[in-house]
Order: C-alpha cells, then sequence, then structure tokens
C-alpha cells in the first residue's frame, strides 16, 4: 500500500500497532509475629497482663518492618487486637482490615491485621484430630483470608499458632502438634488440589524445628511441597552453604524458650509453587531489634514480594 503522504502512513500504522498494556508491579510484604501473651486484662491460667513497655516493643518491631500484611499469634480478646491497631495509627501505621480467630484457646488466638483489602474469610474454629482414639480439638485454630494487591492481584494467607512444646496432661505435646499440623496440611491440599495455581502463604508460630515430623508434615511433599522462605538476620553474613545438602550459616532463630535455654528457628512464612514465584528474596529477613525480649520471646520476620513478573535475578 502507497501514500502520497507520510504522515497518513504514520497515524495508520500507531492505529495498527497498539503496544500491550504494561502491568503495574506492586512490591508487598508480609509479616507474622508472636506478641507473647498480649492481654489487656487477666485470665484464670494467664493472670499477668501485657506492660506498657512491653507493647512498646512490639509496635517498635511492626513499624520498622512496616508490612502490608501482619499475622499475630498469642493476641488476646478482639479489645486488645483494636487496641494495639489503634496505638499503631496514632504513630503513623494504619490497618483498616483485620480478622480475629477465636478457637478451643479462651485466652490466646491468632489475628491478623491489613493494609490490603480482605475479600474473604474461612475461620477455622472447630477443627479435630483423633489421638490414640482420642478426639482433640486445634487449639487456637487457623486465620484463613483472601487478600488483594491493587486491582489484579489476589492471594490467600492462613495464619497458624501450633501446639507449644510445653508438657501437658492429656497426651504427648508433640503428637498433639503433629495432629494439627496434619489438619492444617489437609487445608492446605483441599486448596491446591482445588486450583494448583493459587498464590498461598502459611505462616506462623508452628512451635517446632524445620526437621520435626510437625513441620515436615505441614510442608508437605511433591508437587504442592512448601516453600520455606528462611528469613535471616540482616548483619552482613553472605557466606555460602557449605554443601548443597546444608543451609547457610546465617542466624535465623525466631524464638527464645526459657525452660530449655535454648534458641530455634519454630516461625515460618511458607509459600505454595505459585506464590514462590512472587516472592523477593532480598526483601525476606529476620528483624534483629535491640531489646527485642522486652516486647516478646519471639522475633518477627517478614517476607517481601512483587505482583506481575519478577525481575530477573
Amino acid at each position: 500500500m502507497h501514500f502520497r503522504c507520510p504522515g497518513v502512513a504514520l497515524i495508520l500504522l500507531a492505529w495498527l500497532w497498539t503496544p500491550p498494556l504494561a502491568v503495574h508491579a506492586e512490591i508487598f510484604r508480609v509479616a507474622t509475629y508472636n506478641v507473647e501473651t498480649y492481654l489487656d486484662a487477666p485470665t484464670y491460667t494467664r493472670p499477668q497482663i501485657k506492660s506498657p513497655e512491653a507493647r512498646a516493643k512490639v509496635r517498635e518491631g511492626i513499624r520498622a518492618m512496616n508490612p502490608d500484611v501482619l499475622a499475630l499469634e498469642e493476641m488476646g480478646t478482639t479489645n486488645a487486637l483494636l487496641e494495639l491497631r489503634a496505638a499503631l495509627k496514632a504513630e503513623g501505621l494504619d490497618y483498616p482490615y483485620w480478622e480475629h480467630v477465636s478457637g478451643f484457646d479462651t485466652n490466646i488466638h491468632v489475628a491478623i491485621l491489613s493494609k490490603l483489602p480482605i475479600l474473604a474469610r474461612r475461620p477455622h474454629t472447630n477443627d479435630t484430630f483423633l489421638l490414640d482414639g482420642r478426639s482433640f480439638q486445634v487449639s487456637r485454630g487457623f486465620a484463613e483470608v483472601d487478600l488483594r494487591v491493587g486491582t489484579n492481584f489476589t492471594f490467600t494467607l492462613i495464619a497458624a499458632h501450633l501446639k507449644s512444646r510445653r508438657p501437658v496432661p492429656d497426651a504427648d505435646e508433640a503428637e498433639e502438634r503433629l495432629g494439627e499440623a496434619r489438619v492444617l496440611r489437609g487445608i492446605i491440599d483441599e486448596r491446591l488440589h482445588a486450583n494448583p495455581d493459587l498464590p498461598l502463604i502459611v505462616l506462623g508460630d508452628m512451635n517446632d524445628v524445620k526437621d520435626a515430623a510437625s513441620t515436615r508434615a505441614l510442608m508437605g511433599r511433591g508437587r504442592y511441597r512448601l516453600v520455606d522462605t528462611r528469613p535471616a538476620e540482616r548483619n552482613g553474613d553472605t557466606a555460602p552453604a557449605s554443601s548443597a545438602r546444608m543451609e547457610p550459616r546465617n542466624i535465623t532463630w525466631t524464638d527464645y524458650f526459657a525452660r530449655e535455654d535454648s534458641y530455634s528457628r519454630i516461625d515460618y512464612i511458607l509459600l505454595s509453587p505459585a506464590m514462590a514465584a512472587h516472592w523477593l528474596p532480598q526483601e525476606t529477613y529476620l528483624l534483629a531489634l535491640p531489646n527485642w525480649g522486652v516486647g516478646s520471646d519471639h522475633r518477627p520476620i517478614v517476607a517481601g514480594f512483587q505482583t506481575g513478573m519478577k525481575p530477573a535475578e
């Protein structure tokens, strides 16, 4: 086709060739923090309320991470959660969306604070499992929500707090924790079998080390095995692992267990394969805050993600 006027040709070419619309990529961060008995009123089994100094240190850690979504373990009643939310807002960190789940344990709960809109809520409050022929209820339940980032990316988040390592009279604590982990893994499998491409984050205080039976059951195997983000301190450690079967020797412990005088990694941010495609390891870390123990016996961890395509590593 020949045009006597070059300008007409350029206009026609511009009309025929429309470049693909650019997808705006957004970075967002998700964190989990066991805030150690964040009570605003004493209970029968937990008579100590959270001191003003401890609350201030918890808020300091949250502000330092500035997560878009925050899972909380050992939260008290909704009043305690809303007190924390209001105090954070007064300090410049606003979480307009929240979720609070009450399980069998009436003292401490799992909760979520979010800057991102919550599209759906599926609280798990009555799940049970069998142990030696007896029925047990998941103590703290699980908080499950769907969240939206921007206008075109949604993901599912499940927050959990599994049975502690403290001995109990009615059963072996490790077996109880394994039972709860299997219930949670069943929920994960149900979601991923229904939608293998589901962006899913499972996070919280799983109360045992990576090689424990409960943690292995939770992570799963094969196609739907969860990816461990393994947040570490940003203290300058960059040495690689000594072998392909070992993790790097950076500092990842999240919990101080006073009875054993031990430090271990028992808090996790785990990802489905589809969510791992959006994960930013360089935006993932364990917060090393001075006097962290004033706020809690746990240290918080945070992971970063990007919608759309990740940049080349």
